[in-house]
């Protein structure tokens, strides 16, 4: 059960030495006075946080967007990003979560209930009068860019109907697709295991829940806790095996890894068994080919690609193993992002007071896109709701990295988003 040990933020709360570089590289206190930048939010704010105090913390800190890139920049590895997860954690207790925090904080009920009918529920969420209710209702963005449901059905129902052909190996993998590649974008899930097979591995897709970033964003530690423990018990037989836990969002990866341990203070053998084992796809990829066991047998893609590396793949700091592998395809010109973050951060840019901010923050990276001129036809980014901010920011389509390598591979056609063999 998550309690007060949201105050617990280690030994980093008077390392912090008031240098003020967090602010400064902060993308969201750069476009909005609303939120006063990460050294008054976080350790400036908690040192005057006092256990049992009846008064939640300043809410300003609710548009701290999580982004981490204090965490990133700051020279004496003060957690920032985590001090202010737990502060909004503690008005959440407090103060309640409203119903708008509570939908959007559960993408894997809300995945699961429109995937029964796909094309009934994208419409419910996509045509106009609906946006307009959601938006004088719930207070969700009629302009944020919402995904919609896999037509054809969840990644989930295509793995076990495919499953008598699926490749029976000794080296196996184990596959974590997220919430947003089972219910919206299962052709990701798709090139991964097309991928995962011409090397060689045998994939396994266990039953599996979100990952409970969501709900650690919206401040619900303790059903975020809940996800957490689900997946340790429907994952650890297989990390118990040896085998590595592979996903394809960073931010699933992360939060696996290092997010819900930090957050829900889980040091326990099982949680950190299970973030032992998980990695981030390419990450994975690279350590295969630094084995030199990755095949290499590409097929020339000859355009022109800007690529950016969201700022929860950055926060794995295993650098940026997408762009390297990438940059093994012949004929691919690839462009790279030095943009601070896209602006979505998740649910944020979802929220009708946090949309213009989350657009505002994007702009870097919008400009920097167009920038490539006008013989760019589609970006490469590794996390599903920073790809959709990027196609809202730059009406050009937006590709997952393992899309671009399974087209090297010549199995699948990135436009039209289809395996060329099943």
């Amino acid at each position: 059960m998550y309690t007060e040990s949201w105050l617990s933020v280690g030994p980093t709360l008077d390392e912090c030495i008031k240098c003020n570089i967090c602010t400064s590289y902060c993308p969201v206190a750069a476009v909005t006075d609303l939120f006063p930048g990460p050294k008054y939010a976080g350790p400036q704010a908690q040192r005057f946080r006092e256990r049992g105090q009846k008064n939640s913390p300043d809410h300003s800190v609710d548009y701290c967007s999580g982004c981490r890139v204090c965490n990133e920049v700051c020279p004496s590895g003060v957690k920032i990003a985590e001090m202010n997860a737990r502060a909004r954690a503690q008005m959440a207790a407090e103060h309640g979560i409203p119903l708008r925090n509570r939908l959007l904080g559960r993408n894997e009920l809300m995945g699961r209930i429109g995937s029964t009918v796909p094309r009934l529920a994208s419409f419910g969420m996509q045509n106009p009068i609906s946006r307009v209710v959601a938006d004088k209702l719930f207070g969700i963005s009629r302009e944020a860019q919402l995904p919609s449901w896999n037509k054809g059905g969840t990644f989930g129902k295509w793995f076990k109907k495919s499953q008598s052909h699926r490749l029976k190996s000794e080296k196996k993998v184990v596959y974590f697709h997220g919430c947003g590649t089972m219910h919206y974008e299962s052709f990701i899930g798709q090139a991964a295991v097309a991928v995962f097979e011409h090397n060689g591995f045998e994939v396994y897709v266990p039953s599996q829940n979100c990952c409970g970033l969501p709900l650690l964003s919206n401040g619900e530690f303790d059903t975020a806790e809940e996800y957490f423990d689900n997946n340790i018990r429907k994952l650890l037989e297989y990390v118990r095996r040896g085998l590595p836990i592979v996903g394809t969002t960073p931010s699933c990866t992360l939060t696996l890894k290092d997010e819900a341990p930090e957050l829900l203070d889980r040091h326990d053998s099982d949680a950190h068994a299970l973030s032992s084992a998980v990695w981030d796809i390419f990450e994975w990829l690279r350590d295969l080919h630094d084995q030199g066991e990755l095949q290499t047998n590409f097929r020339r893609l000859e355009m022109i690609l800007p690529y950016h590396a969201p700022c929860q793949y950055r926060a794995h700091l295993v650098g940026k193993p997408a762009l390297e592998i990438l940059s093994l395809i012949p004929g691919l010109d690839l462009r790279e992002s030095h943009a601070r973050c896209c602006g979505s951060a998740g649910t944020y840019g979802y929220k009708v007071e946090k949309y213009e901010i989350s657009m505002a923050v994007g702009e870097e990276l919008f400009s920097f896109v167009k920038a490539q001129g006008p013989d760019v036809n589609m970006t490469a980014c590794d996390t599903e709701t920073c790809r959709w901010q990027i196609e809202r920011g730059t009406d050009l389509p937006s590709r997952h990295p393992i899309e671009l390598l399974a087209a090297a591979y010549g199995l699948y056609d990135v436009e039209a988003r289809t395996l060329l063999t099943n």
